[in-house]
């Protein structure tokens, strides 16, 4: 049956049902025969009327047929008596003050409502092609060529990504140079990685390079509220990947609608499992999709059906990590060549300085940046309206109305000088690239480091980080004899490291190399919510007493530093009170010119893929 014949029958069955509908709102709307007074006496003496309905002058009269009559009567005194005595039953009404417009209104209302129902209805579907009856159509979008084009060159940082799926572009221009040799091109990519590491982008940029039809569409856009139509979904997508033959059809957030079967709470045929098993049998089935190519994003890779995963559905896991200082550094270039830059920038610096920062943080540092640079009327952006814009997407805005009292801005320079300082003088650690005491986001102070770029850290490495983590507590304690809750956010980082190291790392001389944390994750709720113990009682006690043998061990040597510093310290406190801000140069040249023997050579470095910041 063609599309012409499904219309006109849908018309006809929608006509049929406005004619029943109709004449179930009429069905009491009896015609009305009017008759004379003489007529309707013989029939009162013939005892053939049942009822009369009184209304003014007018007379509804029902006879013993139930055909109902309008007479108009004279004023006759004897006719309440008369109808009495024959026994008719007597109803009264008033008359209607209603105009005669507002009967017609009320009679054909109903009849009025269902043609206004029809026209829109039948509106939308000849305007969506059919959408009010398309629940199970595909809502993907097609990439038109007037849409804004994203090319390979409006992408950087992730060189290796980019590579292998300029391979997909070259197996869609040419594939027969890749199928010579009895190879098949891949059907599936699945692009793994951290938010906001450019994994949309990429997919943007291959719809732009490849020259063929480009299908996006999100996983949650599968699932509806009616059963079975985000199978029907998946079915029409591939049948449209068909017809466009070769293309490309992207799929964002895949783990809203490929996450693990059997750990939903819905039982094992829920609607979620249904799609997604249509989605396994489309791409690899018994019918063959040559020429379309699934690209999927998602940054949740470990709670993804291990079906989707396997060659011939996904032949290729791309991963797309966070960007090193090199990635970071074009990453910048790109989004600086947007806004009017100053000479003086230099994207590396930017670079070093901003570890662990994804794609979409760089970018959203650079407007931040532009829009500093407006708020104080500049022509170009500069390395002040940079930093500023680091601080504010690190830690939030600067808490320029919050009063602070002398004696907490003393406690939280001690604070934070004591981490710089710990920092400084333990060996094989991070650098310090800044100390401020001006209020961000939840913090009263922050210490800056610049990570080194490590695949893998030492013990001896991780004992220092957690007595720089303490180094702020360490201030406190001996300067003031006293300590306070500034330290809450170091002790919880420095217990996660140190229970990492015995439990996770096999770092514990007393235990071994082994582990002991074993997780129990629900791949529904696509979090940690139970952890699972496989030893005794008695092995508990002893990670107990390591993790605590652990941070006592690196708060005294902290401590150590600190007391052996202390004049240090305090002149670091001076200039921090005087200048809220001071810079890992500064630091360097205080510390050199109290302790000329101190060697800064082995503290230089550059930043690493994880940020770290201690803060107050």
């Amino acid at each position: 049956m063609n599309q012409f014949s499904k219309n006109l029958a849908l018309w006809l069955v929608v006509t049929l049902m406005m004619i029943m509908l109709y004449n179930l709102f009429n069905q009491q709307r009896v015609t009305e025969t009017s008759i004379d007074y003489t007529e309707f006496l013989a029939m009162l003496d013939d005892e053939r009327v049942e009822g009369v309905v009184i209304q003014g002058q007018e007379l509804i009269v029902t006879d013993i047929n139930r055909n109902r009559l309008k007479v108009f009567a004279p004023q006759d005194s004897d006719l309440i008596r008369i109808l009495r005595e024959k026994g008719v039953s007597i109803k009264a009404k008033p008359l209607s003050d209603s105009p005669w417009y507002i009967s017609i209104f009320v009679s054909w209302f109903p009849m009025i409502l269902l043609i206004g129902v029809w026209i829109f209805f039948m509106r939308q579907m000849q305007a969506g092609g059919g959408k009010a009856l398309s629940f199970g159509k595909s809502r993907a979008r097609l990439q038109s060529d007037q849409s804004t084009k994203v090319t390979f060159e409006d992408v950087a940082g992730i060189d290796d990504a980019k590579e292998e799926l300029g391979e997909i572009v070259d197996f869609l221009k040419e594939p027969k140079k890749f199928t010579r040799l009895g190879g098949r091109i891949p059907k599936g990519v699945l692009l793994m990685g951290p938010p906001g590491t450019g994994k949309t982008l990429l997919a943007r940029a291959i719809a732009g390079e490849a020259g063929v039809p480009f299908f996006s569409i999100s996983g949650s856009e599968f699932v509806e509220m009616f059963v079975g139509v985000g199978a029907s979904r998946v079915r029409d997508l591939f049948v449209q990947g068909k017809k466009n033959a070769p293309c490309i059809i992207f799929i964002d957030e895949m783990d809203a609608v490929g996450r693990h079967r059997g750990a939903g709470l819905g039982g094992g045929h829920d609607e979620r499992e249904q799609t997604l098993n249509q989605l396994l049998v489309e791409m690899d089935g018994f019918e063959s999709n040559e020429g379309v190519i699934l690209i999927s994003a998602t940054n949740r890779p470990d709670v993804l059906d291990p079906a989707l995963l396997r060659p011939g559905r996904f032949d290729r896991q791309v991963v797309v990590s966070l960007p090193d200082i090199k990635g970071r550094e074009e990453i910048l270039k790109v989004h600086m060549k947007k806004t009017p830059i100053s000479s003086e920038v230099d994207p590396l610096i930017i670079a070093k300085g901003t570890p662990g920062f994804s794609g979409a943080d760089l970018e959203n540092l650079v407007n931040e940046a532009a829009l500093y640079g407006a708020k104080r009327n500049k022509e170009r952006i500069d390395m002040t309206d940079l930093e500023d814009a680091k601080d504010k997407v690190y830690m939030g805005l600067e808490r320029k109305s919050k009063v602070v009292k002398e004696e907490d801005r003393k406690i939280t320079a001690y604070h934070e000088g004591g981490h710089a300082l710990v920092a400084s003088f333990l060996p094989d650690t991070d650098v310090v690239n800044k100390i401020t005491i001006i209020p961000r986001g939840r913090a009263a102070g922050i210490t800056w480091f610049l990570p080194e770029e490590r695949d893998f850290k030492f013990k001896d490495q991780l004992e220092n980080e957690l007595s720089i983590a303490f180094g702020g507590r360490v201030a406190e304690e001996i300067v003031f004899n006293r300590i306070s809750t500034g330290a809450a956010n170091d002790i919880k980082e420095a217990t996660g490291i140190a229970q990492k190291m015995v439990r996770s790392w096999g770092m514990s001389e007393t235990l071994g190399p082994l582990s002991y944390a074993k997780d129990e994750e629900q791949i529904f709720l696509g979090r940690e919510i139970s952890q699972h113990r496989d030893y005794s009682e008695e092995t508990a006690r002893r990670i107990d007493e390591e993790v605590s043998n652990l941070v006592d061990k690196t708060y005294a040597k902290a401590k150590k530093v600190l007391a052996e510093n202390i004049d240090i310290l305090h002149k670091l406190t001076e200039l921090l009170l005087e200048k809220e801000t001071v810079m890992g140069a500064e630091l360097n040249e205080l510390i050199q010119s109290m302790k000329p023997e101190f060697e800064l050579s082995s503290k230089q470095g550059i930043g690493k893929n994880k940020s770290v910041k201690i803060k107050k």
